[in-house]
């Protein structure tokens, strides 16, 4: 960290080529927010809404009434030893890496080979003085022209809190014994390496993991659901972690809560393997190739060779004034420009598409396909569009004199269907009261365009929602397109049974 710098690259929306599609992607700037953080977040929400939360507590096994369906899974409390029972008509596995769950539904599991193992050291050390002029969440630390031990052929040293607390990622050699033990002392003179300076360090906790390639090919059996890094593992590579599991829960939560409520059909529940499952896969797939892509810049940099005195000539080559010396130059250059497709991949981040039958694309003239800087690379860039099955595009509204802007994000969700229109949909006005009385499900309307209920005050909306102005988009409670139609039909009626067949479709209840 005090040492020589040989390349940096901008990452999530710092680019300046990048800062528009970030801000036209969300209304809601990236964060770069610790799990430890984030969780006692998480846990006083649900805590102030009602909600129970029993640490220290291992699911032990479960098993499932044939009669009655209900799921009654067995616990120990692991502080006072006692066991128990909940009964319960759903049970979710969001139980981890190692999950129980996964284990005893015997999901399969499609396994790719590993990467290796790492090693987590979270530290406290105050670098202030050594990130002022390289300030950054993720430092790459080689040192290929010293010896290092077999735990630490190289890492990264990853920002936890600025600029005090630090999470070093050891990686080790590939003929590394995965059962070795170093000491404490071990660990703390490689972090005092990696620092540099004189800096003192305090080593917090030491954990060991796998660099995994693992997705579940099902992520359901009955009403026993699997999510999270249960059903796919994988290194942090994309920062896709944390994101996949909260998009896995948010696709299923408003999916339980219908059926649940008796306004959906249980067929709905079916759709959350089917549409998450390729997901789990491309992140799974990404994930590695953003590790797979430093392998080049390792190369360049002359890190991997075993024999020091190797490493040390290629290291020295980087300097000199030679063809070779040239090639070696580029090929670093190249290695770290390719991997903008780990700090720069909004693509991979936001142009997830559902395909099931919790999605109504029939009345589509062409199957979907990529369109503009997304055909080439839909890895960086993100496409926004109203196909069904993708997410709802991120337009500012605003009304004719104008007060706080609003995001179409925020105007749908909240629980329920949402309908956009404009000048001439008024049918759809109609249609969504009298079909939101019918089948007791909550669909609100907003009406966008020159005069209307919300104004389309860039003309955004007009470029992305794929429909005439009296055409409708039909959003669905976890704001992905469910459906949208061209222009308006013929009559009140005619748009009421149209959406009558495609919410009854959606939710698995064709026979209203």
């Amino acid at each position: 960290m005090a040492g020589e710098e040989y390349g940096r690259i901008y990452s999530w929306g710092n680019a300046p080529d990048r800062k528009g599609d970030y801000e036209m992607a969300s209304p809601c700037a990236p964060a770069d927010l610790p799990q430890t953080l984030l969780e006692p977040v998480l846990v006083r929400h649900a805590t102030v809404n009602g909600f129970k939360t029993r640490f220290d507590t291992t699911l032990l096994n479960f098993e499932t009434d044939p009669e009655t369906g209900l799921i009654t899974a067995n616990l120990r409390d692991k502080l006072t030893n006692s066991e128990y029972k909940i009964r319960t008509k759903y049970l979710l596995g969001a139980d981890g890496a190692r999950s129980q769950v996964v284990k005893q539904l015997g999901l399969p599991l499609a396994v790719k080979p590993g990467q290796g193992m790492a090693i987590n050291v979270l530290v406290k050390a105050d670098l202030s003085h050594l990130v002022e002029h390289r300030r950054g969440n993720l430092h790459w630390v080689m040192q290929p022209d010293k010896e290092h031990p077999k735990f630490a052929q190289m890492g990264i040293v990853r920002m936890v809190k600025p600029w005090h607390e630090w999470m070093f990622i050891l990686l080790p050699t590939r003929d590394c014994d995965p059962e070795i033990s170093p000491s404490r002392e071990e660990y703390l003179q490689t972090v005092r390496h990696f620092i540099g300076d004189d800096t003192p360090a305090e080593i917090i906790d030491i954990s060991k993991w796998f660099i995994n390639e693992i997705v579940a090919e099902e992520y359901s059996q009955g009403n026993v659901f699997c999510l999270g890094d249960a059903v796919h593992r994988h290194p942090p590579f994309n920062g896709l972690g944390s994101n996949t599991c909260i998009q896995d829960a948010f696709n299923l939560a408003w999916k339980l809560a219908y059926v649940h409520r008796g306004l959906a059909d249980p067929s709905l529940l079916s759709t959350y393997s089917t549409e998450r499952q390729p997901v789990g896969h491309q992140i799974i797939t990404r994930a590695n190739d953003g590790f797979r892509d430093h392998f080049a810049i390792w190369d360049a940099l002359g890190a991997l060779p075993p024999d020091l005195e190797t490493r040390k000539a290629i290291h020295s080559e980087l300097s000199a004034p030679t063809a070779a010396g040239t090639e070696r130059r580029r090929a670093l250059q190249t290695a770290i420009t390719e991997t903008s497709h780990e700090f720069h991949g909004l693509g991979v981040e936001m142009n997830q598409r559902y395909c099931s039958s919790g999605i109504y694309d029939a009345d589509e003239p062409e199957p979907y396909k990529h369109t503009g800087r997304a055909a080439q690379d839909p890895i960086l860039y993100h496409e926004r569009r109203t196909y069904p099955g993708t997410r709802l595009p991120h337009v500012w509204l605003n009304k004719a004199i104008p007060t706080e802007p609003k995001s179409t994000i925020d105007l749908a969700g909240h629980g329920a269907f949402t309908i956009f229109t404009g000048i001439g949909g008024g049918h759809w006005h109609a249609a969504a009261e009298r079909v939101s009385a019918s089948f007791g499900i909550p669909i609100s309307v907003h009406s966008i365009g020159f005069r209307q209920q919300w104004e389309d005050v860039y003309y955004d909306w007009e470029q992305v929602r794929g429909v005439e102005e009296s055409g409708a988009v039909l959003v669905r409670p976890d704001r992905f397109i469910g459906w949208r139609a061209p222009e308006v039909l013929e009559s009140q009626e005619a748009c009421e049974a149209k959406l009558t067949d495609v919410l009854g479709s959606i939710l698995g209840r064709s026979g209203r």
